[in-house]
């Protein structure tokens, strides 16, 4: 993959970025905002996972599953966002053939893993309301793992294909109207409506949105089924309360998520795409850590406990 070859017979070795915006004002607010948001989404995101880590009492299945999407949203923006600053400070940023479809790759392995976590977590909240007397024993921390392990492993196989058979013809001109490697900007310069084109599309939407996302309102409707056969309006709404996190990042994420990928793709919508994602790819990490810390009590405990363990030691 060190060069590939257009409709002129002419060898590119790098693409050319277009970038957030042209014009210069928007570009400074643009960077300062950027800046603030990848340090709001690393800090909070790596409070989540090292509370998780270290609290004994946030050591259950639905907390290590929110500490894998905590890590991965970290992994997410960190692909993205530092690359983004450091072009911001070119004239002409610009990327390599090969780190292009490194990003792209790193990407799609990265938001297939989360589609499917987030699917866990709602079996996993299934499971907890619906049969408590035996979810210890059905979601063990040795079943978690395993869980976490082929939840990894699938999506980095599902990454391969469409990565090894992205097509390597592009129509004579290497300039990406977007500020990444985005798997969608990147299709928009291949030459006509090929049926590869049309397969990868398919592959990438069918397994990455319709499929986790059928499987979580399969989960949700039973809960709901669950929940309301239960006499105790307050053992209802305690019931409902520890979905509220789950069903509020599933909304953002897969809102998102579903509008880019599953709209009618055109080479005019570019503007369009640029705008979903920055909220898909930059905004939604940094929604997570502050959701996930602002309803639930258990995380806000385990960080009071963790400051005032330092603030005693000092």
């Amino acid at each position: 993959m060190d060069m590939l070859v257009t409709d002129n017979d002419s060898e590119v070795t790098e693409f050319i970025l277009g970038g957030l915006s042209n014009h210069p004002k928007s570009q400074i607010a643009l960077y300062c905002t950027l800046v603030m948001v990848y340090l709001i989404t690393f800090l909070g995101n790596s409070l989540i996972t090292v509370v998780v880590r270290f609290d004994g009492r946030l050591h259950t299945p639905m907390y290590f599953f929110q500490s894998n999407i905590s890590f991965l949203d970290i992994c997410y923006s960190s692909n993205s966002i530092p690359f983004l600053l450091f072009n911001g400070l070119r004239d002409y940023p610009t990327i390599s053939y090969t780190s292009s479809y490194a990003q792209m790759a790193i990407a799609l392995f990265l938001g297939m893993t989360e589609y499917v976590l987030l699917a866990l977590m709602a079996y996993d909240r299934f499971l907890a309301i619906s049969n408590p007397l035996c979810y210890t024993i059905i979601i063990n921390n040795q079943v978690c793992i395993q869980l976490a392990m082929v939840t990894w492993a699938s999506a980095f196989l599902l990454t391969i294909i469409p990565v090894i058979a992205f097509p390597a013809h592009f129509c004579g001109h290497n300039t990406i109207n977007h500020f990444i490697c985005e798997f969608q900007a990147l299709l928009k310069l291949v030459c006509s409506e090929t049926p590869v084109r049309l397969i990868l599309g398919l592959v990438i939407s069918i397994f990455t949105l319709p499929v986790p996302f059928t499987f979580i309102l399969i989960f949700y409707t039973r809960i709901v089924v669950a929940v309301l056969r239960i006499r105790s309006a307050e053992a209802r709404l305690k019931a409902f309360s520890t979905c509220g996190s789950h069903l509020t990042v599933v909304t953002v994420f897969y809102g998102t998520a579903i509008y880019m990928y599953l709209k009618p793709q055109s080479k005019e919508s570019l503007e369009e795409d640029k705008v979903f994602s920055i909220f898909y790819g930059v905004v939604t990490p940094m929604l997570n850590p502050l959701i996930y810390t602002l309803r639930n009590k258990d995380v806000k405990n385990a960080i009071r406990k963790i400051i005032g363990k330092k603030e005693y030691q000092k």
